[in-house]
């Protein structure tokens, strides 16, 4: 007999995810030294970034067919297995290929956290799915904020990149223990009595397809945005990294206190308010300078704080039949998306930083130039306006993620009323 102690899961479930968020924060801690180290551009730098998000979609959609078939313990031995040795390759990295494939390891673990984790939070807590979720993923900030201080206390006092990453194989190790000692009940769609026809059904509604789309929306919002702020912003200020960490935080803290403003706005709710303040701060950091900055990343982490766990809370909660695969179909499609932007984004940045430099310039002449050149100095100030660019264009999809949810608000106050009347 089945002894499930919901409690010790959900701590595992935030340690595993920990895990994940450390990835996220360390790497985008490390990147400046990765380009450094072993002499990679802004496009060989975006490609490895982008590699995390093709595992995770890759992971998590598989995992989203096969979770009811082989349970969600599993799977979470699956990403302690993965994480372990993505995050062994890259302390042992030697160059573009090892910190490729060790990239796309812990992308791969990652997505089989979330594949794993996401249902079984719901089924932990089926009277309470979206707030819990917000408790679950404040995790994901958190360790963002703790991987960027980690990154910014070892540099100063001098210890190297490989010794950062290393920090992961604590939470890893302990998170791989408890999951192996513990019971899991069965997924919620398993223990609703929805057949597998039903979940098919039910990520093909136009409810869930129109979700799938926002979520390529919102994923892009929130993680490049996040993912790429110490290359956005290194020519702007010399705390480029502590942007993110301000965003985190924020995100953390909203995440902490979601439960009384989702119980009164409901996820779309949340979602609208969310992406007014996202496009809002987006425009601020692109307009604000100096020390004001931090201002508009407040506002941005405001706007972005919810997405995530509303995103799946709100499918989880309004479209129950479609089950796991409808959780992990939403998050692997979130991160798909932020991937091929990253790469297509890594390249537009490369181009217009050329741009803005004189005519003819070569990007590699100007990035081997001593700190402090004439060369360098240009280079620093077209990054600087090519960062611009690209968050010029990112400001575009929560502008019209506005409209989108504005209309999912409308949808479902004329759906409920319509509820309402037919009982």
């Amino acid at each position: 007999m089945q002894n499930i102690k919901t409690s010790k899961l959900f701590v595992a479930s935030c340690l595993s995810l920990l895990v994940t968020s450390l990835s996220f924060g360390i790497r985008a801690g490390i990147m400046g030294q990765l380009g450094t180290q072993f002499d990679l551009n802004a496009g060989e730098l975006s490609t490895i970034t982008a590699t995390a998000f093709w595992g995770f979609p890759l992971a998590v959609v598989i995992g989203g067919f096969i979770v009811d078939l082989i349970g969600m313990k599993r799977l979470l031995v699956m990403a302690f297995i993965f994480h372990l040795l993505g995050i062994v390759l890259t302390i042992f990295a030697q160059g573009y290929w090892t910190l490729f494939f060790s990239t796309l390891l812990i992308g791969i673990a990652n997505g089989t956290v979330e594949a794993a984790c996401n249902p079984l939070v719901t089924a932990l807590y089926p009277q309470n799915k979206t707030t819990r979720l917000n408790y679950f993923h404040l995790w994901f900030p958190g360790g963002i904020v703790l991987g960027s201080l980690l990154v910014l206390l070892f540099s100063h006092i001098g210890l190297n990149w490989q010794v950062q990453v290393g920090v992961m194989l604590i939470p890893t190790v302990i998170y791989g223990y408890l999951f192996s000692k513990l019971d899991f009940p069965v997924t919620e769609r398993v223990a609703a009595g929805f057949t597998t026809a039903d979940m098919y059904k039910g990520v093909l509604t136009p409810l869930y397809l129109f979700m799938l789309v926002c979520m390529f929306g919102t994923a892009i919002t929130e993680l490049f945005t996040n993912q790429w702020t110490g290359v956005l912003f290194k020519t702007v200020t010399d705390n480029a990294l502590l942007i993110l960490t301000f965003v985190a935080t924020i995100q953390v803290i909203c995440r902490a206190f979601a439960g009384p403003i989702v119980h009164r706005l409901a996820p779309q709710g949340v979602l609208l308010i969310s992406t007014i303040l996202s496009a809002l701060g987006i425009y601020l950091l692109i307009n604000l300078h100096g020390e004001s900055i931090f201002f508009a990343a407040v506002v941005f982490g405001l706007g972005v704080a919810f997405f995530w766990p509303c995103m799946i809370g709100f499918v989880a909660e309004n479209i129950p039949q479609s089950g796991a695969l409808g959780i992990n179909l939403l998050g692997g499609g979130g991160m798909l998306a932020v991937s091929f932007y990253t790469i297509y984004m890594g390249g537009f940045y490369d181009t217009h930083t050329i741009q803005h430099l004189a005519t003819g310039a070569i990007l590699d002449n100007y990035q081997k130039a001593a700190t402090g050149t004439p060369m360098a100095n240009e280079l620093a100030h077209a990054q600087s306006l090519a960062g611009f660019d690209v968050l010029h264009i990112t400001l575009i999809i929560p502008a019209v993620l506005i409209i989108a949810f504005a209309g999912l608000v409308f949808y479902m106050r004329t759906y409920r009323k319509k509820v309402v009347v037919a009982n």
